[in-house]
Parts: C-alpha cells; structure tokens; sequence
C-alpha cells in the first residue's frame, strides 16, 4: 500500500483545479490497472470541486508502478476557465509519496475496533473491522474503514499517524517552513512527470 498526496501548493485556483482533474485521471487509470484507490483526506479549494490537496491510498501489483509515472511535477497546458485574460496556460501540481509504515513509530498507539458506517451492506452490518487508533504521545487520532479486514485497516492507520508526525517535524522546523513555503517555485521549475492539456486533461504523449 502506497499514500500518495496531489498538492497544488501555493498556487492559484487554476492549479486546484489541475489538482482535482489529476485525482479522477488517476482513478481513471486505477481502475484500467484493477487497482484500489480510496481518498483519505482532502483540503478544499475556493470553489466547489477543486481541491488544495488529496492524500489517498494506492493498493495493488501494480501500484509501485502507477506511483512512480506519477511522483513528481504535473503540467497542465490551458488557457485558465476562470479569468478570460490571463494570459498564463500552464499550471503546475506537485504529486509526493507520504512517509511509508514505520514498526517503530515514536511512542505508543492505541487501536479501537468499531463498525463501519456507511454504505457497504451486511459487511458493514456484521463485523468490527473499522479502526481508531490514536497515538498516545500527541493525541493525533485516525478513524480508517476502507479496508475489509481489520489488520489492514491498523496498517492504514499506522500509515496516517506516521504522515501526520511527519508533518508535525516538518512544521516545527523553521528551515523546513522555509522550504515549503519555496515549494510552488520549485514546481513550476521541475521538469514535469506528467504532461495534460485543455479542459479534458487529456495526456499529452512525449
């Protein structure tokens, strides 16, 4: 399993948009590789259905793969659908790999079993297979019900939790704070992983 996160960064709203076009080109193309992809938290964006960022899970054989065609810079070539006079056409999105399971996260977390909610029929209904798990130095909690089976749902938690502290040392760090405040710049100068243009965001083959 994989966490994947698609940032616009700083950019402007023409970016959270590239930023929600890239999140359903990449279910696109999960579903074509049968493999599991499930949204696990969003940020949204100054309208309704773009988005600032998405962290999502990717699981699969050929998950590394996918993962690796898409880590990096994105570039969107299109005239902006927002603003009739801008005269910009390209728009840049940041796709990053989250911190990976670590067995030795700093600390303790403590694991609760629950039922799933929401759609998903007598498998919802019957079994405990949802998890909370909550670490205990910080109080960072994660609730994770996507999987089927209990162990991979504490897998997807310990996933989160590491995320989370991750971000936590990354803002605590003033130089870290710096660096990500020069993020947006170094997108747009990256040399672009993927390639899309127009309003379809249809790949642009190199």
């Amino acid at each position: 399993m994989i966490l994947l996160q698609l940032s616009a960064a700083q950019g402007p709203l023409e970016c959270q948009l590239a930023v929600s076009k890239a999140l359903h080109r990449l279910m696109f193309e999960a579903r074509q590789q049968q493999l599991k992809l499930d949204i696990l938290e969003q940020e949204a964006g100054d309208k309704t259905g773009v988005y600032r960022s998405v962290l999502f899970s990717l699981d699969g054989a050929g998950a590394e793969e996918l993962a690796r065609q898409w880590e990096g810079t994105v570039q969107w070539i299109c005239p902006s659908p927002y603003r009739p006079r801008q005269l910009r056409k390209n728009w840049f999105i940041g796709v990053w790999r989250c911190t990976e399971t670590q067995r030795d996260l700093p600390g303790e977390i403590r694991f609760e079993t629950t039922r799933s909610s929401g759609p998903g029929g007598q498998h919802v209904n019957k079994t405990e297979s949802a998890v909370r798990a909550t670490h205990l130095a910080t109080g960072i909690s994660v609730k994770v019900q996507t999987e089927r089976s209990q162990h991979a749902n504490k897998r997807l938690a310990e996933m989160l939790i590491a995320h989370r502290l991750a971000s936590l040392a990354e803002e605590a760090s003033a130089s870290q704070r710096s660096e990500r405040r020069l993020m947006h710049y170094q997108i747009e100068r990256g040399r672009p992983k993927r390639i899309f243009k127009d309003e379809q965001f249809e790949p642009v083959i190199a």
